[in-house]
């Protein structure tokens, strides 16, 4: 019924053509996997109109969150879009489909003090050397974490305190970098890293206990122990690190602008999330200092 096939040129449209990562790729192909097993025993692709969709929603949305249906939407807009560009189809049956409205929160974000509890590693080894190199990078420059793994040892220029970005869709950008991730950097690259590499090389610049890439997976358990250890308690995941670099740039005179440039974001809608956290800190503080602020 062609469902394989589609979803296969479709996967490689993603990830040769739209030069999306193999996550976001996969992300999309999982959710195309439940739409083709929905449907590919009643009807053929070809066939699916906007009602049969519209069911295929409203079954999504008895045992799914708003924020999945959503994602499936998009994905099913995306889909049937390349479809149409493939000549497959002479029109999308998810043109009318809306998304449901999904209530943002705000991002989680680290204050200043958890920060230098989270970068005030004991040096002892290879591997703490490399934590600390990683955990100074990503304060420093607010990547996200697919950016820091895939990071190769000639995107970093320490003497002009410079990194050299692949972002989302293979966009590069270039970033400052200060001197406590220069310095970390250096010591990682000059004397231990060399130590890690188990007699094959590599040129990625963070590397795992098997001398291979860094995984997400890994770096979050690495994340995971040191807060503990460190006595964080609040909790957070790698992205933290991200916001918090962003909301403390702007807690302390940064314009939103230079935010969005350096963290790679197409719309500056993108960063005004973080308006909103300094503007509930703020809240916050009135309420708790000013004599009649509750």
């Amino acid at each position: 019924m062609d469902y394989d096939k589609k979803i296969d040129d479709f996967k490689n449209y993603l990830f040769l053509e739209k030069k999306y990562s193999d996550n976001t790729t996969n992300s999309y192909i999982n959710d195309l996997m439940k739409f083709k097993k929905y449907f590919e025993k009643e009807k053929a692709l070809k066939s699916i109109d906007n009602s049969d969709l519209r069911k295929y929603i409203k079954h999504l949305s008895e045992s799914e969150s708003a924020k999945t249906v959503a994602r499936n939407i998009s994905t099913l807009k995306s889909f049937y879009k390349y479809l149409l560009i493939d000549k497959y189809i002479s029109k999308s049956p998810a043109d009318s489909i809306v998304r449901p409205k999904i209530q943002k929160s705000l991002p989680k974000v680290l204050t200043e003090n958890e920060v230098d509890k989270l970068l005030n590693i004991e040096l002892t080894d290879n591997y703490s050397y490399r934590n600390k190199a990683m955990l100074e990078l990503m304060y420093s420059s607010g990547l996200r974490v697919s950016e820091l793994i895939n990071l190769k040892v000639t995107d970093v220029d320490l003497d002009d305190m410079l990194v050299r970005i692949f972002g989302k869709g293979s966009k590069e950008r270039i970033i400052p970098i200060g001197d406590y991730a220069v310095k970390a950097l250096n010591d990682y690259i000059t004397y231990y890293r060399g130590g890690m590499l188990k007699k094959k090389p590599s040129n990625y610049l963070f590397l795992s206990s098997r001398g291979d890439k860094m995984t997400r997976q890994a770096f979050f358990k690495i994340l995971r122990a040191i807060a503990s250890k460190q006595g964080i308690k609040t909790e957070f995941s790698p992205h933290t690190l991200r916001h918090s670099f962003a909301t403390h740039l702007l807690k302390h005179g940064a314009d939103l602008r230079s935010i969005q440039e350096l963290l790679g974001h197409s719309d500056v809608s993108s960063t005004q999330i973080y308006t909103h956290i300094t503007n509930e800190k703020l809240k916050e503080n009135y309420q708790k200092y000013h004599i009649h602020g509750k």
